[in-house]
């Protein structure tokens, strides 16, 4: 079964958007694992107007599940993530200016870079994952920068799905046979939602996890937090 992996970066906006620790990140995830969620995902960025270095570190103890945390590969982040030693680390390719993830990384010509900073990771026993766009180039660049895993990029088949989701999917489809040929395991994100989650999981048998967050979280405004990740679960 595909693991769901909650991003709680939405609870942060909120609580950052107010001030003081209402509602609070370590009691979202502590509740998000309780509900069922297999993993929580946390992207925290330079700005910190979401998830702060704080909040890094103060998640870490009460993991029950896995601890993924994404984000661009600075100095900073390097030594943050090797410090706290999540399961995983998700490598993206956004600046300091980019309001959410949009693109996946050039596999072939960051290669060097991502290797090296992939190997140190390892080092320390951190399963890696790196962000890309659905495209098979893309996907053997990955697999010679000696990462564990990618996560797809799912944006495009979030926006094409209504219209014609085997024609959405089907980039998808031929990139994780790919994956499972390089023996790439596959993670997933990005838009994915309660509309569009069912028929991408059901089309990717090989889907080790997706990680949803805005989706989920403004869900949970109408139908709560421990029925959403139910409802999200019954879909993998």
């Amino acid at each position: 079964m595909t693991k769901l992996s909650v991003n709680i970066n939405k609870i942060a906006t909120i609580r950052n958007a107010r001030g003081g620790n209402t509602p609070s990140v370590v009691e979202a995830a502590i509740n998000c694992q309780k509900f069922g969620a297999d993993g929580i995902t946390i992207h925290p960025r330079p700005d910190e107007r979401h998830i702060t270095k704080k909040d890094v570190y103060d998640i870490k103890p009460i993991i029950s599940s896995e601890y993924n945390i994404e984000g661009y590969p600075s100095p900073d982040f390097i030594k943050m993530v090797v410090d706290v030693l999540p399961e995983q680390v998700t490598l993206v390719p956004d600046g300091p200016d980019v309001l959410t993830s949009c693109v996946g990384w050039d596999t072939i010509k960051f290669q060097d870079y991502l290797k090296e900073i992939i190997a140190e990771f390892k080092e320390h026993g951190i399963r890696t994952s790196i962000f890309v766009d659905p495209k098979l180039e893309m996907i053997e660049g990955a697999k010679l920068c000696e990462t564990d895993r990618i996560e797809l990029y799912t944006e495009d088949y979030a926006t094409h799905y209504a219209e014609d989701k085997e024609k959405a999917i089907t980039p998808y489809v031929l990139c994780t046979r790919k994956a499972a040929e390089l023996g790439l395991e596959i993670n997933a994100g990005h838009d994915l939602s309660l509309e569009n989650l069912e028929y991408f999981a059901k089309n990717i048998p090989n889907l080790a996890e997706v990680s949803i967050g805005h989706a989920l979280i403004s869900d949970a405004l109408y139908l709560g937090l421990e029925n959403t990740i139910q409802m999200y679960k019954r879909l993998l």
